[in-house]
């Protein structure tokens, strides 16, 4: 129940202590996602294209609720750390009412948008269908989605990763093992193709949701989820929202990138859709490693600024910047190394896989440069600057990495956009260094 471990407990073992809970859940999260696309990718290579077409919708619901489940756990860090428990409990409180909402408004909105936004990248009955039942499925259970995430994000602002790590692995897990038997049929299951691979994905999600509710009756927590907590606070909601709107956005922009970048690569064919797809498959093993770091960092940050913690804000800052740099260069070494081999999970075709290969050689030059601009963006939202955050995450996702696949493709075609992944993680890299020394981790001394 005593906080007081994060502003006591040296930086480097207290970083990892943090950390590495959610990185291990992050990796069988990004795992998930292989295992998934690979059961997916055995269906077809059109149902494959379906899930790669999905996959920036499902990328926006994930956003809004992550995205304001940050700005719950940034402020209730930022409270325990004030010694203000009260005020803690009402950001715990609303901000589960909130995203409760939010999950009410995205299953609305995701349903009745996917047909019009499937039939902008194809004319493929086949894959339209595919497309369709499988985010049908998955968007309608977008409020379990939403309430799970705010419990998440409340048990990594007290310290308690550990729940986190354990909950998210079930969901996970139980989708992985589901895969195959609803996919496929085996056994007694029916045999049900894409729907099949959207009931594993809802179940696993239902499964995490449970886990949470159950640890948070059975073990006390620091902080409490009351109704009478709920009532409107305009000041609380927009310190709320200050950082989970920007945050929301942060994470929703990839998501119009991807869709922007179908549309360049849908005029060349299909295989070139899929291996971008492929590709977002792949990174999540870097990227959502990545965010398990910062996720350990940011309530450290929030935690030790409410405390005056200044100098340990930096050296936290400084501990998480060095993790991910060694995890992203691994990452580099296995894209020049095998990717032949990461490709060959979700297709056969050669041709397709040597599509593949060209592009995870020209987009992981960008890997080792990228851990800048993701270490300062979660260290900015843990400091309450989301909008600052937010400029970095536009120019690292739309405006320098749009401008330059356009520029790039009309001169050297498919070459050009894959290149521009690492030309624009250089740019947006010096930027955020700028942003850093400004307004940021870097003002803080």
């Amino acid at each position: 129940m005593n906080q007081t471990f994060m502003k006591e407990k040296p930086i480097f073992p207290l970083v990892l202590s943090m950390a590495l809970p959610m990185t291990i859940s992050m990796l069988v999260n990004a795992l998930y996602n292989i295992v998934d696309s690979y059961f997916v990718a055995s269906i077809s290579e059109s149902a494959m294209t379906a899930l790669s077409l999905v996959y920036p919708i499902q990328n926006i619901v994930t956003a809004v609720t992550v995205g304001f489940g940050i700005g719950i756990n940034a402020l209730v860090a930022f409270f325990l750390g004030a010694d203000n428990k009260h005020m803690a409990n009402r950001a715990t409180s609303l901000g589960m009412l909130c995203n409760f909402i939010h999950g009410i408004l995205l299953t609305i909105i995701c349903i009745s948008i996917m047909p019009g936004y499937l039939g902008l990248f194809t004319e493929d009955a086949g894959v339209i269908s595919q497309g369709l039942t499988y985010s049908h499925i998955v968007f309608a259970f977008s409020i379990p989605i939403s309430v799970s995430i705010s419990f998440e994000k409340i048990f990594q602002a007290v310290g308690r990763m550990k729940v986190s790590m354990v909950c998210m692995m079930i969901g996970c897990v139980a989708n992985i093992i589901l895969d195959p038997f609803f996919i496929f049929g085996i056994g007694f299951f029916p045999k049900l193709g894409i729907e099949g691979a959207a009931i594993a994905t809802v179940i696993g999600q239902i499964a995490t949701l449970l886990g949470y509710v159950l640890v948070y009756f059975l073990r006390p927590m620091p902080v409490k989820i009351r109704i009478s907590d709920m009532g409107f606070d305009l000041t609380l909601l927009k310190r709320l929202y200050v950082v989970g709107f920007p945050a929301t956005l942060n994470l929703a922009l990839p998501s119009l990138q991807v869709s922007v970048l179908n549309r360049i690569l849908s005029v060349y064919s299909g295989s070139y859709v899929l291996v971008l797809g492929a590709y977002y498959k792949l990174q999540t093993f870097l990227y959502l490693t990545a965010n398990g770091v910062v996720q350990g960092m940011r309530p450290l940050i929030s935690y030790n600024y409410g405390a005056g913690e200044k100098v340990r804000v930096q050296k936290i800052f400084k501990t998480a910047l060095s993790i991910i740099i060694a995890v992203m260069a691994l990452g580099t070494v296995l894209c020049l190394w095998i990717p032949q081999y990461l490709i060959g999970l979700f297709s056969d075709n050669e041709a397709t896989i040597e599509i593949g290969c060209t592009a995870l050689r020209f987009i992981s030059a960008g890997f080792i440069v990228s851990s800048l601009s993701i270490t300062v963006s979660g260290s900015l939202e843990a400091l309450g600057k989301g909008f600052s955050s937010l400029v970095i995450s536009m120019l690292r996702y739309i405006v320098v990495m749009l401008g330059l696949a356009f520029i790039l493709n009309h001169f050297y075609g498919t070459y050009g956009v894959w290149a521009s992944f690492g030309v624009t993680e250089l740019i947006t890299a010096l930027f955020a260094y700028v942003i850093h020394k400004k307004s940021g981790c870097g003002a803080v001394k």
